[in-house]
């Protein structure tokens, strides 16, 4: 019998089966390489998501809830070594902790002009994490995959500049945007989710 680590792999392997509200990046992408770590770990049987929350004078995403990650430096043997990297600055996690299961297809961001690679991963010895950054990251939470299961804490989310996508209400934040698209089309192609109401929109503040 196949463990939610199994599911995982076998997601990433499917293409078909990535409905995520992002974009594969033209032939002609010439931006920044970057990377996102979705680190999940397992205690007590429950799951939980390692999230960050952006700092909020930054000039981009600030005070977005997003996964660890960042660009491409050239030190880095591939893009689940820039994710480990990333979060390990961002956050304190310790990357001999951290197996990597499988990547994502990368996906564009036409705001900031990044190609993204999100590296599907167990953290399996999670230990404390916390702000390691703080010009760059305000706080860091791990959110139980149940609450983000839960129909009472998903919404849809009308940017002030038009678009509409999933975003979840947990640990005290409005997930939205790319990190939400993916957290959504992760539970929908591997049938964690429950129905709820699609018609419940809230407007993000400016």
């Amino acid at each position: 019998m196949s463990d939610w680590r199994d599911e995982l792999r076998a997601l990433a392997a499917d293409a078909a089966a990535l409905r995520f509200a992002a974009h594969v990046p033209p032939e002609d992408f010439g931006g920044r390489e970057s990377a996102v770590l979705i680190a999940f770990a397992e205690v007590n049987g429950e799951l939980d998501l390692l999230l960050i929350e952006r700092a909020h004078d930054l000039s981009q995403h600030s005070g977005q809830p997003a996964f660890p990650g960042g660009a491409v430096e050239d030190s880095d043997a591939d893009a689940a070594a820039t994710a480990l990297r990333e979060a390990q600055e961002e956050t304190g996690l310790n990357p001999d902790d951290v197996t990597v299961l499988a990547q994502l297809p990368r996906l564009f961001l036409p705001v900031s002009g990044f190609a993204v690679t999100p590296v599907l991963a167990h953290w399996h010895h999670p230990g404390p994490v916390h702000a390691a950054d703080p010009r760059e990251v305000a706080a860091v939470v791990r959110v139980p995959v149940r609450e983000l299961v839960d129909p009472a804490n998903r919404v849809m989310v009308r940017h002030p500049r038009g678009g509409r996508g999933p975003g979840f209400l947990v640990a005290g934040l409005t997930v939205w945007g790319f990190t939400a698209a993916i957290i959504s089309g992760l539970l929908s192609g591997l049938s964690w989710d429950k129905p709820w109401d699609q018609t419940r929109t809230i407007e993000l503040a400016t």
